[in-house]
């Protein structure tokens, strides 16, 4: 089958996923990029196709519609049109596990998508985010992970309810100016990390429920660093302990 139409009622739906908010009702998203379509297909998140007239077909039991150009680019995300469109559901959310990362209010793709690769990377368990953060569905969110939030349990909650009701974790934010360095604290089984936002750092409900509070060493002549640098520099030293 050839969709050739940019009304075609298929296609008008397509477009609805680059909405948050029609997103959240189907609990669907669209990701682009034969990399990330990859790992959504293996890890079985991956339910529908779209391919760009004369280009291969990559996977025979997943259900395809070929488009032209001018479908693809209505569709498409991206300033370049892609070959391949994929249509997957949202992700399950599992076990915490014993080591998570906590993500006040970000608000960058570009920082949330760093995150969950390094979070990968250096064996965190889940990413935890707040409600008020970027949507892990965010187009540029997910071209940031290179397709790694397939392979991470990644959970959007209440995170203020979450520290309250689970004070078996070690709850560490923070804090250039009254943390201890990261190397000089114990790291016990169950920990959890908390970045606040890009501007404004940790809220004060959320910190004033922190256990303790570190800070990365570093060059004075560098004030901080950005909220994805931090969080992949405090999960390789929790991975490295």
């Amino acid at each position: 089958m050839l969709i050739t139409s940019v009304n075609n009622n298929k296609i008008k739906e397509l477009v609805k996923l680059k909405d948050k908010k029609y997103r959240d009702k189907v609990s669907l998203f669209f990701v682009e990029g034969l990399d990330i379509i990859e790992e959504a297909y293996k890890k079985g998140y991956l339910i529908e196709l779209y391919i760009l007239e004369g280009s291969d077909i990559l996977y025979e039991d997943i259900p395809y519609t070929y488009v032209s150009y001018e479908v693809m680019k209505k569709i498409s995300d991206m300033d370049s049109v892609s070959r391949y469109y994929g249509v997957c559901k949202y992700l399950d959310e599992n076990t915490l596990g014993n080591k998570i990362i906590i993500l006040d209010n970000i608000q960058d793709p570009g920082n949330l998508g760093t995150i969950i690769r390094s979070a990968v990377a250096f064996n965190f368990d889940t990413v935890m985010i707040s409600n008020d953060s970027v949507s892990i569905y965010n187009p540029k969110v997910i071209r940031a992970t290179k397709g790694m939030l397939f392979n991470k349990n990644i959970i959007t909650c209440d995170i203020d309810d979450f520290i309250s009701k689970n004070k078996e974790y070690l709850i560490i934010g923070t804090d250039v100016n009254d943390g201890c360095d990261i190397k000089n604290i114990d790291i016990p089984d169950k920990i959890a990390i908390v970045i606040g936002n890009e501007g404004r750092g940790i809220r004060d409900s959320v910190r004033d429920k922190c256990d303790k509070f570190v800070y990365i060493k570093m060059n004075n002549d560098c004030e901080s660093l950005n909220a994805g640098v931090s969080a992949s520099i405090l999960m390789y030293e929790v991975m490295n302990r």
